[in-house]
Parts: C-alpha cells; structure tokens; sequence
C-alpha cells in the first residue's frame, strides 16, 4: 500500500500530473477545509458519489455535498491501494478514513474503499470523472 503524506505536489504546483496525486489534492484540500481547491479537482461532467447510490453530477452539488463533509474539521485519511492506467484513464483503488471529534463534540467515524475514476485533460492534468469513496453499493435487500 502505498500511505499518501501530502508533501508538496500537486497543490502547490497547481492541478494533479498522475492520477495518485489527484487522491494526494483531495486529502490535502479536504483537511484545509479548501473547497475551492477540492472543487478545482472535478470537471464539467464529473460525478461524485456521497452515498451509495447517490450520484451527484452537478458542480454546486458536488461543491455543498464537500461541504457538508469537511464542516466537521475531522480530517480524512487516504491510502492508496492501486492505480490502473490505460491511456487517459485510469482507475484508483484507496482506502479512507475520517476519526475524530466533529466541531459539534461528536465523534466521527467514517471510513470505505474507494473506486474513483481519473481522466487526463489536454493540458496533461488528471481530474476525477467519478469520485466514487464508497466504491460499491450496498447489495439489494
């Protein structure tokens, strides 16, 4: 497994150049509470998955569901399982995890494997296609 300690990269020298430093950003912008740089991270047609078979594809929804997860201050932990590249594509299997005590005094304990899907741009840039954390739904009952 590879642990991702945000040191530098792609914050600090703009957008991701590999699809690992795009789950590198999100950890970085998420603990800083940088919506506008978590919001940098996705494209026009990018989707996020905040719950199991909740698909959310629009920027202002993608941005409030963030926010709704980064109010709590506790940070988020990622780890990167694999990265499977094929041409402009590639697939980022990671391990996540939010422990902590919210700003509200109540514990969070959160944590998944994640699926997420990167695209290159054509300035050679990764960003998320599908930002996927919970990975796979839950089976049907």
């Amino acid at each position: 497994m590879l642990s991702l300690l945000f040191i530098g990269g792609a914050h600090a020298k703009g957008l991701p150049k590999t699809p690992a430093e795009v789950s590198q950003a999100f950890e970085h912008h998420f603990n800083a509470s940088d919506l506008d740089g978590l919001a940098k991270l996705y494209g026009p047609r990018s989707i996020f998955v905040p719950a199991p078979g909740v698909k959310l594809q629009d920027p202002t929804q993608i941005r409030d569901a963030l926010k709704q997860f980064t109010a709590s201050r506790v940070p988020i932990k990622l780890t990167v399982r694999q990265v499977y590249e094929a041409g402009n594509t590639a697939l980022v299997v990671f391990d996540w995890a939010m422990k902590g005590t919210g700003v509200d005094g109540k514990p969070v304990d959160m944590s998944g494997t994640g699926a997420d899907v990167m695209t290159r741009q054509k300035d050679g840039n990764w960003l998320y296609a599908i930002d996927n954390p919970f990975g796979v739904t839950q089976p049907q009952k």
